[in-house]
Order: C-alpha cells, then structure tokens, then sequence
C-alpha cells in the first residue's frame, strides 16, 4: 500500500468493505444511497489521502456524473428529508450496508479539503433561492415572493426595483392592501431546505447566477454580474 495511504488506513480497518481498490493516493470502495421512491443509487467513493470524497455515479449505464460530492451525490440518487450524507451514504461490509459515520472512512474526511469543491458544485448546480419578500408602496406590508424557476427569480427581480410596487401586483394571487401581513414566526421560514429558520447560508443564498440574474436587464445589479461572470 502506498505509505500515504498506510499512515490513514491499516489492512485490518479496511478488510470487509467491499469493492476495494487502491491508487496512488486515494483508496476506492463501493457505496450507495437509498430512496425509498428510487432504491438504491449505487456509486464508487474515492477516498484521497489529502481527506477529499469524490463519488463517481453508476446509477444508470449511462449517468456521467463522475465527481460528484457527497452532498450531491445523496441529492442525485433522490434520497428525501434533510441532507445527512453522512448517516444516508453507506458501503457495504459483510454484505451489510454500514453508513459512512459508523466507518473508518469518515474520520479521514476533511472539511477543509472538500470545502471548495462542494461550494464549486453547489453553485455550479444551484437550484434553490431562499424566498424574498417586497414591501406594498401604499400599505407598507411585505409580501413573499418564492424563488424556485427562472420566471420566479424574474418576477421578484422586476418588483424589488419598481419604485411603487403593490399589493394588487402580487403575481399569485390577487390581493389587496387589505389583506393581513405574514405573521413575524412565519416569516423567519423562507424555505431553506438544510432549515426552516435558517438566517442565511451557502445552500439558500445566492449572490447571482443566470437564474437570478439577466441579460436583458440594465440594473446595476444585472450589468454587473454579467459584466464579471466568467465565460
């Protein structure tokens, strides 16, 4: 075994995971995640020595996702409820599906070393936009906009900068100023899927993409963004 690899991993630690396999400087092993809506999604979890996770996918013949992250990879085998790769990415031992924290695998992960890859997938993928609210011009109550496709984004984007937004352009349903506020409580939950009162973090705050920002638009904030996003 390579002595990077031997100073992480001992042969007794490693003996009953199935589908070993050794590289220069990672180790390789089969892994899974399962759905109970898709079964099981089966991929190979690459373990290298600086303390990275990269999975490549072998759910269909044809899947080409290939480095993927643990948090990605638990997202695209459809797994639900909240993102714990950690308790729902398992690998099978004694023909027995072991998740990764009850492992020798995971204390070798570091955050550090994945922490860039993750934020680079996250936002390469990025799907969610925690939702917004617009305050009425006449009555001064906020109204919830939900930011979940591009004609979302757009109409959030549009009434943010009207100078006279109001209740009555509520683009869901047709209210008036007369209808109540959202409660306080109710409005700290604004749908980030890692937590309801989340105050804001990588998975439910986007600081531009070209879901939530656009070409045709002459904001500041449009021309900006698309004046320094890479090519």
């Amino acid at each position: 075994m390579n002595s990077r690899l031997s100073n992480m991993f001992t042969e007794e630690e490693l003996k009953d995971i199935e589908g070993l396999k050794r590289g220069s400087d990672f180790i390789e092993v089969k892994c899974g995640c399962t759905s109970r809506k898709y079964g099981d999604t089966i991929g190979k979890l690459r373990v290298f020595t600086n303390g990275q996770f990269l999975i490549s996918c072998e759910c269909t013949p044809s899947c080409e996702e290939e480095k993927l992250t643990p948090y990605d990879f638990e997202k695209h085998s459809g797994k639900e409820g909240t993102r714990k790769w950690k308790n729902h990415i398992w690998v099978v031992m004694k023909n027995k599906k072991v998740p990764l924290w009850r492992t020798v695998l995971l204390k070798y992960y570091k955050h550090a070393s994945n922490g860039a890859n993750e934020l680079t997938s996250t936002l390469a993928k990025r799907l969610f936009h925690r939702d917004e609210f617009v305050r009425c011009s006449r009555c001064k109550k906020e109204r919830r906009f939900r930011l979940r496709t591009d004609e979302d984004c757009r109409r959030y984007h549009d009434a943010a900068k009207a100078r006279k937004w109001k209740c009555a352009n509520w683009p869901y349903d047709k209210i008036t100023c007369k209808v109540d506020e959202e409660r306080a409580s109710r409005k700290s939950c604004r749908g980030c899927p890692r937590s309801p009162s989340c105050k804001g973090c990588t998975t439910c705050v986007c600081f531009g993409c070209f879901k939530c920002r656009f070409l045709d638009c002459k904001c500041r904030t449009c021309v900006d963004f698309v004046q320094n996003a890479e090519p």
